[in-house]
């Protein structure tokens, strides 16, 4: 046992050395790898500098050899070189752009989705095809100005800011046609997705300015916000509008003040009309004349502002307008003249029950018949009121859902106001004008069959033809008037 343990442990320590030395020796064919690898990439480096020169300097001699000065061939090299860069750029960027055109065209006429629809519309392909012509001028840099090894750093700074450009522009290709979709969901139509596009927008390109910076100045992005923080002011000063509109959008949204396409009326800024469009900093409106009136988006917080949203969402539009009588038309209506009011049928009911509760009162009573204003009369004036809300309550362009009476304003030197107050049944312009001009047609042209007046103001002709108590009657001999 001692003899096979002392064997076993002789292969066990043997079969350890073997495999302790082909661990080094991985261990060295891996060193000897990544050396073999750094050294690829230096030869490869140095291969690419070498064929850059070759090109720079071929284009040279060939340059020398055509006989112009060698000082002067070094800056017709670099313009040459400049002139086939642009070629090769405008060549590439426009079949790159093309491929992906018919790419992105065959793919939403197979699939019908509108996002890849509003890719091309944003020109996303545009975009997307930029990237092709700046990897070559990108890698041609070295190229094309080899005899000038000093602008070959800012060039590369440059092409980092371009590309900082370039990929916030392809991004936000593709949220512009996610948004462009979602309005044309009914649950974001009326959703502000310019003021979420611009927070969005802002968002990309402050990182794109710390990018940017840090490109320039070599620094990391904590130089940058602490660069920020020391001119705080300045730019609270600078962008206190894109703040503040900022802040009230976000209020305005989450509140539901306002939606694109509500009516809302502003006096202060010459609004009355349609919101066409809120972003971060304006919201236009667009009046019913036509015009346009923007205004600040921070105003619909700070200043108050009529929505006429609820009125359209109701379904009726209010009419409050009154018929104005002259008070000297109002009179009592003796018991004669009682049956041709009768034949009105909006009002034939109403002086039977009426006229039974007035006679009883006046036979309790023991009034004086003889004189009018003893005991309970008809008035021309109740009759008239009572027919009016008949004729409106049987009306077919009228809510019955909503409030509609007829009531006595307080009495002005102009008359006895006689108000409506009711709703029509739509809340489109058009039709809610024809309802109330229809009402107030037949309406003042009834005032006459109650005995009644409008009152008018005198006008000049209506001054011919008056009599005072004392004087001649004034006359227009011209016009034909006495």
């Amino acid at each position: 046992m001692a003899y096979g343990s002392i064997g076993s442990n002789r292969y066990l320590l043997f079969f350890r050395a073997l495999t302790s030395c082909f661990y080094f020796n991985l261990s060295g064919l891996r060193v000897w790898m990544i050396f073999k690898t750094y050294s690829t990439m230096d030869n490869l480096e140095s291969s690419l500098e070498k064929s850059s020169n070759f090109i720079s300097e071929f284009t040279y001699h060939k340059l020398i050899d055509l006989g112009i000065n060698k000082e002067v061939a070094t800056y017709v090299n670099v313009f040459v070189l400049l002139a086939i860069l642009v070629f090769l750029v405008y060549a590439v960027q426009h079949v790159v752009r093309k491929a992906l055109k018919i790419a992105f065209t065959k793919i939403y006429n197979s699939t019908q989705l509108r996002f890849f629809d509003y890719l091309l519309k944003n020109r996303f392909p545009h975009f997307l095809a930029l990237i092709a012509p700046f990897s070559l001028v990108k890698n041609s840099i070295p190229v094309v100005f080899n005899d000038f090894p000093h602008l070959i750093n800012p060039l590369d700074i440059a092409m980092e800011v371009y590309m900082v450009f370039m990929i916030i522009s392809i991004v936000m290709a593709i949220i512009r046609s996610g948004a462009d979709v979602l309005r044309e969901k009914p649950e974001f139509s009326a959703k502000p997705m310019e003021s979420y596009l611009q927070v969005i927008r802002m968002v990309f390109f402050l990182f794109g300015a710390v990018a940017i910076f840090s490109s320039i100045t070599g620094q990391s992005p904590t130089a940058f916000f602490a660069a920020m923080g020391a001119a705080s002011a300045i730019l609270l000063l600078m962008f206190k509008d894109t703040i503040m509109g900022f802040v009230a959008s976000i209020q305005v949204t989450t509140n539901d003040m306002v939606r694109i396409g509500d009516w809302i009326t502003m006096p202060k800024y010459g609004a009355d009309g349609d919101v066409e469009e809120i972003n971060l900093t304006t919201v236009k409106v667009r009046n019913f004349d036509k015009t346009i009136t923007t205004i600040p988006t921070y105003t619909l917080i700070s200043d108050s502002f009529q929505n006429w949203r609820g009125m359209q969402e109701s379904g009726g539009r209010r009419i409050k307008r009154a018929i104005i009588i002259k008070q000297g038309s109002i009179r009592f209506v003796g018991d004669e003249e009682l049956p041709r009011f009768q034949k009105i049928q909006g009002i034939r009911d109403y002086i039977d029950e009426r006229g039974e509760v007035i006679k009883k009162h006046n036979e309790k009573i023991g009034a004086d018949r003889t004189v009018a204003l003893n005991g309970r009369n008809f008035t021309n004036f109740g009759l008239y009121r009572k027919y009016i809300d008949w004729y409106l309550n049987n009306h077919p362009g009228l809510h019955k859902g909503m409030t509609l009476m007829v009531r006595q304003l307080a009495p002005t030197e102009n008359g006895l106001p006689l108000e409506l107050y009711a709703f029509t049944n739509t809340t489109k312009w058009a039709e809610y004008e024809y309802i109330m001009a229809d009402i107030f047609d037949h309406l003042i042209a009834a005032v006459p069959y109650f005995g009644l007046q409008i009152f008018e103001r005198t006008s000049g002709n209506d001054a011919f033809g008056i009599k005072f108590a004392n004087g001649p009657e004034v006359k227009n001999e011209k016009l034909g008037i006495k």
